[in-house]
């Protein structure tokens, strides 16, 4: 199986015109992700790659039925309105692609998403893809590099870097280990799906037999997926990394949601937690891979 994404989920693209919905429909499409119809306000009946466009969520609902995620490429500061629309139509699930969301609207999504049973990822996320079925989001960014570096096999990939994201992909599949889902839960202070919900359905997934994380200094979201780990709710191994062990208090470290302030989200915090829990915490990324392959049971 996989997280969040496969080819059976219809997907709706909010601001399917502009360029970067345009070239991530394509994406999209091309990987074989179900893309049902786009929104964009006043370019009604327009197509993009075939698919119809509508000024609504309500319109293209009112024309194709449920849909059960909806991708979203709008500027940051009109981010809000979307993920409003998209919630209010009963869309379960949501993909902030853009940054530069504002942090107040990204608070105001998560209490009305909570309120209404939906989910989202994001913000400033790359998406998710599970290999082989669909993907959502710009993961990849060609159609042809994600079918021959991404593959189906036992390991979720999680990460809080885009780039990473599609790295630890990349080295995984180099020594023959296919992914079940690859999510990147995105670069902000606060996102949707954190890292810990995230293991919470990889340990649902039956395929999925190891998760492989990325974390990084700033907000506790490794220690929440640690805490998860320790209480019994996650079960399977977990290959971790952490960047910016070289970070001092005050330092961002690649991401808005990556500081350290107060004394809160170091890095020898987040390993010393990990470690307690029983997780495997590699030194070097470049040991991701077989380190992964250990605990698989598939050499040494």
């Amino acid at each position: 199986m996989s997280i969040l994404i496969d080819e059976t989920k219809r997907v709706l693209v909010q601001g399917i015109t502009g360029r970067e919905g345009m070239a991530r429909t394509r994406l999209m499409l091309e990987y074989g992700t179900q893309v049902v119809a786009g929104t964009s306000p006043g370019k009604a009946g327009e197509t993009v790659q075939s698919v119809p466009v509508y000024d609504t969520v309500g319109e293209a609902i009112e024309k194709h039925g449920r849909f059960d995620i909806s991708v979203i490429f709008v500027p940051g500061p009109f981010v809000k309105a979307a993920a409003i629309e998209a919630i209010y139509a009963g869309i379960p699930l949501s993909v902030l692609v853009p940054d530069r969301v504002p942090i107040h609207d990204i608070l105001f999504i998560a209490d009305l998403a909570s309120e209404r049973g939906t989910r989202f990822v994001g913000p400033n996320t790359l998406g998710v893809m599970s290999p082989g079925r669909a993907l959502v989001g710009m993961i990849g960014g060609r159609s042809e590099f994600v079918r021959e570096n991404f593959k189906r096999g036992p390991v979720g990939v999680i990460s809080r870097s885009g780039g990473i994201t599609t790295s630890i992909a990349y080295y995984l599949n180099r020594i023959g280990i296919g992914q079940t889902t690859v999510m990147h839960v995105g670069g902000d202070p606060i996102v949707g799906i954190n890292l810990a919900e995230a293991l919470e359905l990889f340990e649902q997934d039956d395929e999925t037999q190891a998760v492989v994380m990325f974390g990084e200094i700033g907000s506790t979201q490794e220690e929440q997926a640690a805490s998860l780990v320790s209480s019994g709710k996650f079960t399977k191994p977990l290959v971790a990394f952490i960047g910016g062990a070289s970070a001092r208090q005050g330092m961002r470290f690649s991401h808005a949601g990556a500081i350290i302030e107060g004394g809160r989200g170091t890095y020898e915090g987040k390993v010393k937690a990990l470690r307690n829990a029983g997780c495997l915490v590699v030194e070097n990324f470049s040991d991701i891979p077989h380190f992964t392959r250990d605990v698989l049971g598939n050499g040494s």
